[in-house]
């Protein structure tokens, strides 16, 4: 709860704490609740449902996690925004799920930055592939709010801030090239606790915490 609190008074007004709730109990997110934080995040389906049905229904829920395909359908009424659009695959399965719903999902594009093979993510020529193909016309369900990455677990702060700097630099390309009439296309999800400070410094406007 501390934690929370302190970082408030740390980060410019313009930077959205995302607190990542994951494993925690629903009695200590009522306690960074009852501070007036309201947005929390969650990186594994069945759990941001069962804290939903049990917990303030103003809390804003944010899917931080790797979404699996099947998973979808269940999660979109539940959250405000998908941070780990990964792969063409999954937007498009977003997008069908949306329309059947007849909702629009607000979606980050998750770009690769990281050194590490196992994090997942589009490069910038894969995304770009995307957005210029015939079939993305088709997406229509999906508001896209911006971009979201992770950087390399490491000392070496360097490598970090040069990867949020990699990041930084995609969005303004998409936002330039491809979607300079989308106002919403704004948010840079970057920085998570061990790194925040470096990733607000190079531009972050979500930084993801626990």
């Amino acid at each position: 709860v501390q934690n929370i609190i302190n970082l408030k008074k740390q980060v410019p007004d313009n930077v959205k704490i995302v607190a990542v709730s994951k494993t925690q109990p629903a009695e200590e997110i009522l306690k960074v609740y009852g501070t007036g934080h309201k947005i929390f995040g969650e990186n594994r389906v069945q759990e941001l449902l069962y804290k939903k049905e049990r917990l303030p229904s103003d809390i804003e829920w944010h899917f931080i996690g790797r979404l699996q395909t099947n998973k979808v359908k269940s999660l979109l009424p539940h959250v405000v925004m998908i941070h780990s659009a990964d792969s063409y695959r999954l937007i498009t399965v977003i997008n069908r799920e949306a329309e059947k719903q007849n909702l629009l999902a607000k979606c980050l594009i998750q770009f690769h930055i990281a050194r590490e093979e196992t994090k997942s993510g589009f490069s910038l020529d894969e995304a770009e592939a995307m957005l210029q193909s015939a079939d993305f016309t088709n997406i229509k369900n999906i508001v896209f709010c911006g971009v979201m990455g992770m950087a390399t677990l490491t000392d070496d702060m360097n490598m970090v801030r040069n990867e949020f700097r990699t990041l930084r630099e995609y969005f303004t390309i998409l936002r330039e090239k491809y979607f300079s009439r989308n106002p919403e296309f704004r948010e840079i999800s970057m920085g998570m606790s061990g790194d925040y400070e470096i990733a607000v410094e190079e531009g972050s406007t979500i930084i993801r915490v626990g």
